[in-house]
């Protein structure tokens, strides 16, 4: 290819909008360009970079014994109403009607469209098991598209589904697909940590994403040292706080003190009450499916919403009003307790368990209870794990420290169970003629997301620096000078010529710019080798070989092939 015959119209300087390096990259390098919010075009180098992440896809895919489908992207309605999402996922969905007034909705998965099909087509345990995946575009109605890729209204997704008649070789299946993710990731160039995730909207049994540690990930990420254990925030456990909570026997007798004004954790541990966050017990109240709860924790701890929607089963889970709480408690936030209350249900964490010489809010506007004993004086419905895993404290396993590291999520596997083949009548006959719901797994790489990842954690202050695997083009030929029929061009023709009947994927600069400007370009959109053909260096007899970040090789010009094919080989 020559440059002069594609479109790269790279940037000097970073478009407003652009928040992080690898969107600003993206912008700058000529890969894509905005539409409007969420909405991004793929230019000519864009679009080849995408198709190899996306041919990495296709291979392991088909590698691990899935086969490759093309579903609709226009859905009905009423399949997201037979599984639920119609309302649980609403907040995302895009809607539209037809010129008869139908409405339809845009798909931001597939998981209604697939087990449909499987529910019409498999009816016998013989036909399992099944995978089928796809590589198509999704659209999802996100309330603050940002960064790029990273959170648009459009992308382009794989999306893998599996079938099978047992939960033991479901979990074969998804083992398999967890093992390709695992190579895909590494042939893209990403470091992609596997970590335990909350199952969300997606519902089933349990998930793991893959993370890409960015500084500028959205996503936290717990993990240890130690034994490799690792978790996304919304899922992370730990052996508890670093200081532990009193359980020394209840003596002391339950006392009610005037606290006015306190309506903070930091106003009650300051003079001159001086209850440290450790000996306090937080009241919040929620509403679950229009329900009033209170929930208990630990002062210095913050509450896990992931964890209270999975302990609650209800995605229909928010903050009660003050309005709320004081008709139900008679206090204002700030001076709420669960002491002496029975009407409501009280969820409690963990950590609060046999806790004693705590101190809550009384239910009573400026006053709050000292010398409480959880197991004395608070009525408990359930205990469960609410809290967010914090720096520092042990890891359940194995007690090494637990550290936090921001990352990008770039795929994503669930072991579903039979929630969608149930709902959508995915039954199947066993070997003893039994009817049985299939049981599925569902497993999404953002191929999009994926392309920007991988930029995101190799770049430098010069621009891209792509992975041979997943480069536009692997090797960008650099003439100093484009005279036609000169020496330096016809080197530089004959190169080409070579490479690409070796492969290779090549791009020849032939461009009339000044060397510094190609230079900068080529480090710009980051072509993983760059060969510099000038009449200085071809008056030795060499070219300048230079890999994307390494340094400047002479190199003679009757064994540039040969070592451009070797960094070639060595890389893959």
């Amino acid at each position: 290819m020559l440059w002069t015959h594609t479109f790269i119209p790279t940037l000097k300087e970073t478009p407003a909008e652009a928040e992080i390096a690898s969107h600003k990259l993206l912008l700058r390098a000529g890969l894509i360009r905005k539409l409007t919010g969420g909405l991004y075009t793929f230019l000519p180098l864009g679009v080849r970079a995408l198709r190899k992440v996306e041919k990495i896809v296709r291979e392991e895919m088909n590698r691990a014994g899935a086969l490759e489908v093309l579903m609709p992207a226009l859905q009905p309605p009423e399949i997201w109403e037979k599984s639920g999402r119609l309302v649980t996922a609403s907040d995302v969905l895009f809607k539209l009607r037809d010129r008869a007034k139908k409405e339809w909705l845009l798909g931001p998965t597939h998981e209604e469209v697939i087990t449909t099909l499987v529910a019409g087509e498999i009816n016998s345990y013989r036909q399992l098991p099944r995978n089928f995946y796809q590589i198509q575009t999704k659209f999802r109605d996100e309330i603050r598209p940002r960064f790029g890729l990273m959170r648009a209204k459009e992308f382009i997704m794989k999306d893998a589904y599996s079938f099978d008649a047992t939960d033991e070789l479901a979990q074969v299946s998804y083992q398999k697909m967890y093992d390709a993710y695992t190579r895909i990731f590494a042939r893209c160039g990403l470091k992609a940590l596997p970590v335990e995730a909350d199952t969300g909207v997606m519902g089933g049994k349990f998930s793991h994403e893959f993370m890409v540690p960015a500084e500028t990930g959205e996503n936290e990420v717990v993990y240890c040292d130690g034994c490799r254990y690792a978790a996304n925030l919304e899922k992370a456990v730990s052996a508890g706080p670093a200081v532990a909570t009193s359980t020394a026997p209840a003596t002391a007798e339950l006392e009610k003190f005037p606290t006015p004004g306190v309506v903070t954790i930091d106003a009650l541990a300051a003079a001159p009450y001086l209850v440290p966050a450790e000996r306090q017990i937080k009241t919040l109240v929620y509403l679950a499916d229009s329900k009033l709860v209170l929930i208990l924790l630990r002062g210095d701890d913050q509450l896990n919403e992931a964890k209270l929607v999975a302990t609650l089963g209800t995605p229909h889970v928010r903050p009660a009003s003050a309005e709320e709480i004081f008709g139900a408690l008679s206090a204002h936030p700030g001076s709420l307790g669960a002491v002496g209350v029975t009407t409501l249900p009280v969820y409690a964490d963990t950590v609060l368990t046999n806790a004693t010489e705590m101190t809550t809010g009384a239910n009573e506007d400026g006053f709050h209870f000292r010398n409480v004993s959880a197991a004395r004086d608070l009525k408990v419905t359930h205990w469960a794990d609410f809290r967010s895993v914090k720096v520092g404290e042990a890891c359940a396993k194995c007690g090494q420290p637990l550290k936090i590291q921001r990352a990008i999520e770039v795929g994503h596997v669930f072991k579903l169970g039979t929630k969608y083949s149930e709902k959508l009548s995915a039954y199947f006959l066993d070997e003893n003629g039994k009817q049985q719901p299939a049981v599925m797994g569902c497993y999404g790489i953002g191929v999009t997301r994926t392309m920007q990842a991988v930029i995101e954690q190799s770049h430098d202050k010069d621009g891209v620096i792509w992975p041979i695997s997943v480069a536009p083009y692997t090797v960008c030929l650099t003439p100093l000078s484009v005279t036609p029929g000169g020496p330096v061009m016809a080197l530089a023709e004959k190169l080409h010529a070579e490479l690409e009947a070796a492969g290779v994927d090549v791009i020849l600069d032939d461009r009339d710019e000044r060397p510094g400007v190609k230079f900068k370009d080529s480090e710009l959109v980051g072509f993983p080798i760059r060969v510099g053909i000038g009449e200085k260096s071809l008056a030795k007899g060499e070219v300048e070989l230079k890999t994307r970040g390494g340094q400047l090789v002479p190199v003679p010009v009757g064994e540039i092939v040969a070592r451009v094919m070797g960094l070639i080989a060595a890389a893959q």
